[in-house]
């Protein structure tokens, strides 16, 4: 049996990274094709902790007060939830041939505790290094929005506000996934414009596949 192939989706929050895996998704069933979603956080019980980090309903004591958890901790966190997700659900359905798109991968940990650090590449090196033994996506699609609209888009979405949602990291983060390939230089990673209608961006997205496949000239 050949194996599935592993697509992620990235880019700042609200780059459309969970509707367009949906669409990726559905498009790539109308085909006939086997498909499995997933997401980072994972649904394991590592990432349903990372959730509740997330969402400010989890913190750790502090000299002011209740706060979030470092950078630090968050990078062990979420690599910790990535290698899990990997043997529990991303790798077995690759073996069974099936294509598994992920709603966000390492790419996520990389850019967000990097800036959270600091930006330094000290950071950014133990950061990939703690990720070293995760299987590397065949194709990594970044979904690239202004600040500015994502952060529109942020105030429409229901639910309510998350640790990340601060204005000045995530300007940093959209120029940070702009260069995102330049940190991951043996992987496949394409860009597309995700400011225009979501059936333009989707059509880009699949083409994509499309070009991984072997079925369009890249």
């Amino acid at each position: 049996m050949i194996e599935g192939l592993f697509i992620a989706l990235e880019g700042v929050d609200g780059a459309g990274t969970t509707t367009h895996t949906k669409l990726l998704a559905r498009a790539l069933k109308d085909r006939g094709l086997p498909v499995h979603t997933t997401r980072e956080p994972s649904d394991g019980p590592i990432g349903m902790l990372l959730r509740q980090v997330l969402a400010g309903r989890v913190v750790v004591p502090g000299v002011s007060g209740a706060r979030p958890p470092s950078w630090s901790t968050m990078a062990l966190l979420f690599a910790a939830d990535r290698l899990d997700h990997v043997e529990a659900e991303i790798a077995p359905n690759l073996i069974d041939g099936v294509t598994v798109i992920s709603d966000r991968y390492d790419h996520s940990s990389v850019a967000y505790q990097t800036l959270t650090a600091g930006g330094g590449m000290d950071a950014m090196t133990w950061i990939k290094e703690i990720n070293r033994f995760a299987r590397r996506p065949d194709l990594t699609i970044v979904l690239d929005l202004p600040p500015q609209v994502a952060a529109r888009r942020r105030l429409e979405r229901t639910g309510g506000r998350e640790i990340y949602d601060d204005e000045q990291l995530q300007e940093q983060l959209a120029r940070f996934y702009r260069e995102i390939e330049t940190h991951f230089p043996d992987d496949r990673v394409v860009h597309v414009d995700a400011n225009r209608p979501i059936e333009d961006v989707a059509v880009d997205v699949m083409k994509q596949v499309r070009i991984l496949r072997g079925e369009e000239p890249g």
